[in-house]
């Protein structure tokens, strides 16, 4: 078993989840994927590759739950293998897989508990985004920014390293929140128990493959959920 886990939740990437696999898995060989039951056969194409590689693991779920339901259910798994370092990233190569090295470096210095792989921490560095989805992506990190005061340049960001330590001490059945509220969330709880996070620089490049699963929803549930951890905060019951 390797000391690192990279977590990939999935839901209808069947043209992207074999090359993610072949790319991720010349960096760090332990890799889970958790399906919601994509109608297109993901889970059936992952389980062909599991054939030849013993180190690819596979969660599936009766259904489409959610981003945020799904790493929760990654990082308790990895947590109940002991691995040191728990990685979060996206099934549609807009992280790029090389950068699973440096991320997991920067978690082993003394100085840093979570590590975020940052679109924006040295100036915007995002490949073929039309403008408005950039302007609500960078909106949202200084709106969240703004009201919570964490410091992150990259509030959003998907593409991530914790070391257990911070996941062990975050209550994970107190996260109910998905899509861009889950990783605010996460880096809110992390930083109010003074977890140690910092951000490299990376390029975020749109997926060629496949469809966002951004939807109005998801922006919705981040705007209210900075407001709920604020409040939580301020009143001592973010438990």
């Amino acid at each position: 078993m390797s000391e690192a886990l990279v977590i990939i939740p999935t839901y209808n990437e069947i043209d992207n989840i074999k090359k993610v696999i072949d790319k991720v898995t010349k960096y760090v060989v332990d890799l889970l994927i958790i399906d919601d039951n994509s109608p297109d056969g993901t889970a059936d194409l992952v389980k062909q590759i599991q054939s030849d590689n013993p180190n690819i693991y596979l969660i599936e779920r009766e259904g489409k739950l959610g981003l945020g339901t799904a790493y929760v259910a990654g990082f308790k798994w990895a947590l109940d293998r002991k691995y040191k370092y728990i990685l979060e990233m996206d099934a549609d190569l807009s992280h790029n897989p090389k950068d699973v090295p440096r991320l997991i470096k920067r978690c082993k210095m003394d100085d840093t508990d979570m590590t975020i792989g940052s679109r924006y921490c040295n100036g915007v560095n995002v490949v073929n985004w039309p403008l408005k989805r950039l302007l609500l992506s960078y909106g949202a990190s200084k709106y969240t920014r703004m009201i919570t005061g964490l410091k992150i340049k990259d509030p959003t960001a998907g593409f991530k390293c914790f070391t257990r330590e911070v996941l062990e001490n975050i209550n994970l059945d107190n996260i109910k929140s998905s899509g861009y509220s889950f990783q605010i969330e996460m880096n809110f709880r992390s930083w109010k128990k003074n977890f140690r996070i910092s951000e490299i620089p990376i390029v975020f490049t749109e997926r060629s493959e496949g469809k966002s699963k951004m939807s109005n929803s998801i922006v919705y549930e981040a705007i209210i959920m900075v407001w709920k951890l604020k409040i939580l905060s301020i009143f001592g019951r973010l438990k």
